[in-house]
């Protein structure tokens, strides 16, 4: 068998934004803004080096996330798991509902993947199902490996995802706060049922929200709207849910982005994200960091690198 020691993967995964208003649980946006991970098949043993977001605060031995799903995509296909040297390049604010969590487990997956080359072919169905397995939902993951625009569902033989390209006059800025929110929090304030009207009507702004992201941007105020989990998840972020509603009101498609705290404004052109920004820091007494950001189309990449072959004569 081919052996892994030595061999590098390098890892780049986008940020991406899931629900984008009515679709909840369903819909997620890729957003250029990416975690950088370089992982190293070594003899034994585990060390985490973390610049950037997450530095001296999430763990760097066998419970960090990535090592973690790099064990579970080794385990899933019966390849022992070699020692391993991660150096971690983070961009992905954690906790704020751009998808750190899912960014993790897919570098982790796509480092799998890289590392594993030649020895096993994981191709993009398995990519989906072993992330959706560590996520527990698609929504998230299916945009950070595929890119673009996706439509995510289960079925009873695993997850897929449907990958569509944006128009190219949608222009995403995410507003960030300080603060962070608990995707289970935010989870747990979710009634168990809503009211038919309710759930029709987010079935029409979901279906109208295909049509103005790949077509008809002037579409995207109306095509933003909810009646499924923002309103109920307003009391656990309310500076985020007020700020919305102003947004809104000048024009501007504004939602939380995944389960918050973050707020994602699909401008119809560029020049409405500076308006988005402005009215932000007007509105609110906090700092928010406003990140105009373009729609990621690529997804998450890998290359693979055999170090020590390339050092022999």
């Amino acid at each position: 068998m081919t052996t892994l020691v030595g061999r590098t993967a390098s890892v780049k995964v986008p940020a991406t934004s899931a629900n984008l208003g009515p679709g909840f649980d369903t819909l997620g946006l890729s957003l250029a803004l990416y975690d950088e991970l370089e992982v190293t098949a070594t003899e034994a043993g585990v060390r985490v080096d973390i610049e950037g977001v997450g530095a001296g605060e999430v763990p760097t031995d066998e419970s960090n996330l990535v090592v973690r799903s790099i064990a579970h995509a080794f385990a899933h296909y019966g390849v022992p798991l070699p020692g391993l040297h991660l150096k971690a390049k983070n961009s992905i604010p954690h906790g704020r509902g751009l998808g750190s969590s899912a960014a993790a487990i897919v570098s982790g997956i796509m480092a799998a993947k890289g590392l594993l080359e030649g020895v096993v072919d994981i191709d993009s169905d398995a990519l989906l199902t072993l992330a959706t397995e560590l996520e527990g939902h698609p929504d998230n993951v299916a945009p950070a490996i595929f890119g673009g625009l996706t439509i995510a569902w289960t079925t009873p033989d695993g997850p897929r995802a449907k990958k569509l390209i944006v128009h190219r006059g949608v222009s995403p800025v995410v507003c960030v706060p300080a603060a962070t929110m608990s995707t289970a929090l935010a989870r747990s304030l979710q009634p168990e049922s809503v009211p038919h009207a309710d759930a029709v009507f987010n079935v029409s702004r979901s279906a109208l929200l295909i049509a103005a992201l790949l077509q008809s941007p002037e579409l995207l105020l109306e095509a933003t709207e909810d009646k499924l989990h923002q309103d109920y998840r307003a009391s656990a972020m309310p500076e985020t849910y007020e700020l919305i509603q102003v947004l809104r009101r000048h024009g501007l498609a504004a939602v939380v982005s995944g389960a918050g705290p973050s707020i994602l404004v699909l401008a119809s052109d560029p020049s409405q994200r500076l308006v988005a920004a402005e009215l932000v820091a007007e509105a609110s007494s906090n700092p928010w960091e406003a990140l105009l950001l373009a729609v990621d189309f690529k997804g998450a990449t890998v290359i693979t690198h055999e170090v020590e072959a390339a050092a022999q004569p």
